[in-house]
């Protein structure tokens, strides 16, 4: 499903999810800065200049591209009440066809982490994912050592479906990974054949 230029903003109770804009260097840079403790233990290694602005307009060149060209849904989450950047979420390779499913994959600053922001986000993605774009099928994936995240992902109707080994390299090493999943037309664990 090609998007064209057609802008992809979502409103969640407290948030609005939009595509990244030039605008969002700054915020974007602090957030990724000041939280870099907090999540650098769960993303690949960040080049030198990953939070250069070189960096953050190739990222949004992509960005767009992505959206375009259907691939990828990638969006920042803003705070409506302050405009705050709180994270980011990206529904990405999107795959049409007999799949028609996509990757999700997001982060929080660490100062907005446990406000139950990103369990609005996902559930907002994963909806528009389904009724909007008609994917049948969501899937995520992350370390087993992080609790906070598959605890998201379970109250978001993820179920677990198994491990991936060596699936990312994260902080430099080749991890395993848990795989989750929503599914549109969810009977999983239903006895009421149909």
């Amino acid at each position: 499903m090609l998007l064209g230029n057609r802008k992809i903003r979502i409103e969640t109770e407290r948030l609005t999810l939009r595509q990244p804009a030039h605008t969002d260097y700054r915020p974007w840079s602090t957030l990724r800065s000041q939280s870099s403790d907090f999540l650098t233990p769960w993303e690949p290694v960040w080049a030198p200049d990953h939070l250069s602005r070189k960096m953050f307009t190739n990222r949004v060149s992509w960005a767009q591209r992505s959206v375009t060209s259907g691939t990828a849904m990638p969006l920042f989450l803003e705070r409506r009440e302050d405009g705050a950047l709180v994270g980011a979420i990206t529904l990405d390779n999107i795959r049409r066809g007999p799949s028609q499913a996509g990757t999700l994959g997001y982060w929080t600053g660490q100062a907005f982490a446990r406000n139950g922001y990103m369990r609005e986000a996902i559930l907002a993605v994963v909806h528009h994912a389904f009724t909007q774009l008609d994917l049948s099928r969501i899937e995520a994936a992350c370390l087993p050592e992080n609790k906070p995240s598959r605890a998201l992902l379970e109250r978001c109707s993820f179920k677990y479906e198994g491990v991936a080994q060596s699936y990312l390299q994260i902080g430099g090493r080749w991890k395993t990974h848990v795989l989750y999943s929503a599914l549109r037309s969810d009977r999983r664990g239903r006895t009421d054949a149909a």
